[in-house]
């Protein structure tokens, strides 16, 4: 496959090398992702219809999760239909303005998410151990103040690592060893030195991706404290399929991410690092709505009832 891969390629454009750059042929596995991609996308939007149609699943662990599925969608929206346009047309390019656009919605939206998850933590915790006051603790005022700075928060720092990024000048190697614009990866193509810059991401993914274990950590050794002393067997059971699909999904998001965030890159391969974004960029997604429907007896009542609706209206239309 060419790099250039046409002639309209500016002379400032950057040019990915791809996915696993050194396979030889690589086309089943762009099969796979575009199937993932296209589970992932039907998944989360059926989720968030789901969650807006039926009014019993009105509530703040809902009303959170549809802000997951929403972020879910800008984050595979955002890298995989370039990466799978740009191997069928032959052409790997981007302008660095696309770049900068590709960079700024992927990093608001992975810091957006991790700040999310932590406050859902905080849903899990006070549903399980004062439930009692849940209604008040949980108010739909408090859900949209939640969700406002998970997003606030995403964004304000995305601002400032990709206009502090794209500011680096571009050496006349333009080859980015990746499949997206990444930070770190457009970060080798610079001449300045950016060690210290490197250093400061390096905190922030800390702050991002540490900060939210401990939270997430702490709230559910509380959670598991209380169900332990809880009597009812079925209280137990009941308490605890309340927050192991939150668990199961904190658990796919924490481990690439501290694998991407907390380790440096000079420790790994740039094939291990794209096979971690890739693991992010499409499995989390792909398997955040199955976890919440499959195992969610409210969701999966939603989608049947949304089903016989659908059914019972087509069955009308035949008899008239």
């Amino acid at each position: 496959m060419g790099r250039r891969g046409g002639n309209d390629t500016s002379a400032t454009d950057l040019i990915f090398l791809g996915l696993f750059p050194d396979m030889r042929d690589i086309s089943f596995l762009i099969s796979i992702i575009f199937l993932s991609y296209t589970i992932a996308l039907t998944g989360n939007t059926m989720l968030i219809l789901l969650i807006c149609l039926d009014s019993r699943l009105h509530t703040p662990m809902y009303l959170l999760l549809s802000q997951l599925s929403a972020m879910d969608l800008i984050l595979i929206s955002t890298t995989i239909p370039k990466m799978v346009t740009d191997f069928w047309r032959q052409s790997r390019t981007i302008s660095q303005v696309g770049c900068g656009i590709q960079m700024l919605f992927y990093v608001a939206v992975t810091g957006s998410e991790s700040i999310l998850l932590t406050l859902m933590s905080y849903d899990r915790y006070v549903a399980v151990c004062n439930p009692l006051r849940y209604s008040v603790v949980m108010s739909s005022s408090v859900c949209f103040q939640m969700a406002a700075f998970s997003w606030v928060m995403g964004i304000l720092n995305s601002l400032v690592h990709t206009g502090y990024t794209m500011h680096f000048s571009v050496c006349d190697f333009r080859e980015v060893h990746h499949f997206f614009c990444e930070v770190p990866a457009i970060l080798k193509l610079s001449c300045e030195d950016t060690s210290e810059y490197e250093m400061s991401l390096f905190v922030t993914g800390t702050v991002f991706i540490l900060i939210p274990f401990v939270i997430i950590l702490t709230s559910y050794i509380l959670i598991f404290l209380s169900v332990f002393h809880m009597r009812s067997p079925e209280g137990r059971s009941k308490a605890l399929a309340t927050c192991s699909s939150h668990l199961t999904v904190v658990s796919l998001y924490l481990g690439p991410g501290f694998f991407a965030c907390m380790i440096p890159q000079s420790l790994y391969s740039a094939d291990v690092g794209q096979a971690v974004s890739l693991f992010y960029n499409i499995l989390t997604p792909m398997l955040n709505p199955l976890i919440y429907s499959l195992r969610n007896k409210e969701v999966m009542g939603a989608f049947k009832k949304l089903l016989g609706l659908g059914i019972g209206s087509q069955i009308k239309s035949r008899k008239l």
